[in-house]
């Protein structure tokens, strides 16, 4: 009932959006829109797709089979668009991972958190840089950047350090323990996520050499670079023009937002800070909020069609694979 509201408030803060744009004005942005250039940020987001697919197969060691990593990692991304934070991207990923690539649960783990290792990384660095030099949004991006950074060391404490990863989980079992919950299963519990973060990080370290590192950098820069280049071609089909610098700075900070929204997918508050952000470097608010909410039906609902429509052949399997990981707390 919680998850529901959640989305609820979601998509009423894309009304109140639409309400506040106009819904006449969005239609009017919309006509004069070039639907060929829309299509092409479509393509260009499914490129994005693969490039992380791609990234994924490296990792693990299995670039030959493309398919089956791109349709892991589409149900994994569908999983993350609707949790908070994208939470759950990684545990899913893993889990349909394990069913199709036939690795190991951590190895999946390990190859999750390596990709927002270097995602938020980019990205954090992106914006601190900006903001040096962008006056406009300065505070904002180099607050955004500290925070993906600072996010982007956990991480690295989790996959990479030894040790650091299970006194990260104590200082969060230390208040578990107080809730209500039966003694065994707690142990069950820590011991099972003691043994798991130890074998995430037996991976990590095995797969971290100068030339994978660099080439999973240059993966993830890609991918980065590619989803603004589909943004400033969705401005395109709008007739707007915008220095790609700023686009790929809201972009980012967008996003950042969206996390730390705790919302899922960033429904709702990406939407309402890429308008925003937009307005703020000059574009007009109808052209602005259209902009946004096109943006977001080529990448966003886009591949949760797709996610949809890979899980409905591989769900069963991965619902019992989450059964056989997930540890029932009820009393």
């Amino acid at each position: 009932m919680k998850r529901f509201f959640v989305l609820l408030f979601s998509i009423l803060l894309i009304i109140v959006l639409i309400l506040w744009i106009g819904p006449s004005n969005i239609l009017t942005a919309l006509e004069t829109a070039d639907w060929w250039f829309i299509l092409i940020a479509a393509v260009i987001h499914m490129v994005v797709i693969f490039i992380r697919a791609l990234r994924w197969g490296f990792i693990i060691n299995q670039t030959t089979k493309f398919k089956d990593n791109f349709v892991v990692k589409t149900i994994g991304i569908f999983a993350g668009n609707f949790s908070p934070m994208k939470s759950a991207g990684e545990v899913l990923t893993a889990v349909v991972g394990k069913n199709i690539n036939k690795i190991s649960l951590s190895e999946g783990l390990s190859t999750g958190l390596t990709e927002r290792f270097f995602d938020l990384a980019i990205a954090g660095s992106l914006l601190i840089i900006a903001g040096l030099f962008m006056p406009k949004i300065r505070l904002i991006a180099i607050i955004g950047g500290i925070l993906s950074l600072v996010i982007t060391f956990l991480v690295y404490l989790v996959n990479w350090k030894e040790g650091s990863g299970v006194w990260i989980y104590n200082k969060i079992h230390h208040v578990i323990s107080k809730l209500p919950i039966k003694k065994e299963k707690l142990d069950k519990l820590y011991n099972r996520l003691t043994t798991g973060l130890e074998g995430i990080i037996n991976y990590s370290t095995s797969f971290s050499n100068l030339k994978n590192i660099s080439f999973v950098f240059i993966l993830s820069l890609m991918s980065w670079l590619l989803e603004c280049v589909r943004l400033y071609t969705v401005f395109y089909a709008f007739h707007v023009q915008m220095d790609f610098t700023a686009i790929i700075i809201i972009f980012l900070l967008a996003n950042v937002i969206g996390i730390l929204s705790a919302l899922p997918g960033g429904i709702g508050s990406i939407e309402i800070s890429l308008t925003g952000l937009f307005v703020i470097f000059g574009v007009p608010s109808a052209l602005a909020g259209s902009i946004a909410l096109v943006d977001r039906l080529v990448s966003f609902w886009l591949v949760n069609i797709i996610g949809i429509i890979f899980s409905a052949f591989y769900a069963r399997d991965i619902l019992d694979e989450i059964k056989k990981y997930t540890i029932s707390l009820s009393s």
